[in-house]
């Protein structure tokens, strides 16, 4: 069957005429970005009510021919609907994840976060990266590098599955997006929960799709500003886990910094982990 409730709308690239759902969807509505209107394009489907069990196992495995990637997608809160009820991102102003160099990004977000402006004395650095506290255990620390890939534990898909029938817990609602993987997925719905780390998603998805390629990474779950992920090929020694501990600080400060405080204590907690998830406060 062809694409059905609309979503031919959302293939910018004139590609829907090539696409096909046989996967029965629950009532829901195309959104637009809430401020771009010009042009009116659709940034993604989402459901009415919470995903359904098992629907996007089926949505998943339907990707190759729909060009829809499925999400779960929760809100800020239960009453405002932020982000996706209200249309609150912004599918304008993204580069592509296609142009951006994966170890490059890392490489530069370390940097900044690792290093002090000539500028800086030590009473002025952040708290974070100040003599003495949790973090400064990378603080003027080069970039090491990225991480060796991993060995798959489990198929990638079929853990992604199992992983996304976890986390529908009855609350989440389904959003498909019109992207050829996962990770394009979360620059072209507009998602700018990152914001605070780089105002352009693409360089999320970049790094995401590395990490499709060396962890067999999933994108399942995407809320307000946190993100999960689901990996088939997780780190399987505190030395391959504390090389991509380096990674997910650089990707996301915040999970370090204000979780367990020091890369060293969150490569115990990535070891093996079937789930990487991340906040950006």
């Amino acid at each position: 069957m062809t694409l059905p409730q609309g979503l031919d709308q959302l293939f910018r690239d004139g590609s829907a005429a090539s696409r096909t759902l046989d996967v029965a969807l629950p009532p829901g509505r195309l959104v637009v970005p809430d401020g771009e209107r010009t042009p009116p394009h659709p940034a993604y489907w989402l459901s009415d009510a919470a995903a359904p069990e098992g629907l996007w196992e089926r949505l998943r495995a339907a990707h190759a021919r729909s060009g829809l990637w499925p999400l779960l997608l929760t809100d800020l809160d239960a009453e405002s609907g932020r982000p996706w009820a209200t249309g609150e991102v912004h599918i304008t102003g993204h580069t592509s994840p296609a142009g951006h160099d994966a170890e490059a990004v890392l490489a530069r977000w370390w940097t900044e976060i690792n290093s002090p402006s000539p500028d800086d004395t030590e009473d002025s650095y952040p708290p974070e990266l100040a003599g003495g506290h949790d973090g400064s255990d990378t603080f003027g620390l080069a970039w090491p590098g990225l991480a060796a890939a991993g060995a798959l534990a489990v198929v990638p898909d079929r853990h992604a599955d199992e992983v996304a029938a976890a986390l529908a817990d009855g609350h989440a609602r389904l959003g498909l997006v019109a992207a050829d993987r996962g990770a394009d997925a979360l620059t072209v719905a507009g998602w700018s929960g990152p914001v605070n780390h780089t105002e352009d998603t693409a360089l999320i998805s970049a790094v995401i799709r590395s990490w499709e390629e060396r962890f067999g990474v999933r994108v399942i779950s995407v809320g307000f500003a946190a993100l999960t992920l689901s990996v088939a090929a997780p780190p399987l020694d505190i030395t391959q886990a504390r090389a991509v501990a380096y990674e997910h600080l650089a990707f996301c400060p915040d999970n370090v910094w204000q979780g367990v405080g020091s890369v060293a204590d969150y490569s115990e907690t990535i070891l093996g982990a079937p789930i990487w998830s991340f906040w950006w406060d």
